[in-house]
């Protein structure tokens, strides 16, 4: 893993994060427990450890300044990920990791338990079924759906003055036409990669 831990510390660099010893370490437990599980669980396209470090690690990473704090839900969350590595890293916020394959809420749950996580919660839930005691303060999706299914499916479990950050690709001009409401694009940048990336945030929309 040496090699995935220079491809990991120089892309840190260069988003200008500083993590300490056990979280690098923690960061690449996780993309071996993916590569292990992976095989029979078939959690991701992603077969190679250092395109693990690049679109799973740093891609997720990419977002932590954007990340308003409190408790955030990570709908659609897969293998984990962009929640496992963000709560890797944000030890003090809570975090809910949704999604409706009982295979992957299986791997996250025993990733959760192997990396000791104290602060994200597993739920094994179709997105619309999910109703959380308290609304949460953002809800964060990557490569989920369309903006406008986005919000139609998430506004229930959003706070009053929550807010909705959808990771993409190139900028979605089409979906952002159909869309009302206080909203910004984020640019991102993301070490490895050289397609597009960015984050679109939209504000819950008041109804009064």
């Amino acid at each position: 893993m040496d090699s995935c831990l220079t491809r990991l510390t120089t892309g840190l660099a260069e988003l200008s994060l500083a993590l300490s010893e056990p979280q690098i370490a923690s960061l690449l437990a996780f993309i071996k427990l993916i590569e292990k599980w992976n095989k029979a669980y078939n959690l991701t396209a992603v077969r190679e450890p250092l395109e693990m470090v690049d679109l799973h690690l740093l891609d997720s990473l990419a977002i932590l300044p954007h990340l308003p704090t409190g408790r955030i839900a990570d709908i659609g969350t897969g293998a984990g990920i962009p929640g496992i590595p963000l709560a890797i890293c944000r030890p003090d916020y809570q975090f809910t990791l949704v999604d409706s394959n009982s295979k992957k809420t299986r791997f996250v749950q025993q990733a959760v338990l192997e990396l000791k996580l104290t602060n994200v919660e597993v739920v094994h839930a179709r997105v619309e079924q999910l109703m959380p005691a308290t609304p949460f303060d953002a809800v964060l999706t990557r490569a989920f759906a369309s903006l406008p299914d986005i919000l139609r499916l998430t506004a229930h479990l959003l706070a009053e003055d929550g807010v909705l950050l959808a990771m993409k690709g190139q900028v979605p001009s089409d979906e952002l036409a159909g869309i009302a409401g206080a909203c910004q694009v984020i640019p991102l940048h993301v070490p490895g990669i050289v397609a597009e990336r960015c984050l679109i945030r939209l504000e819950r929309q008041k109804h009064g």
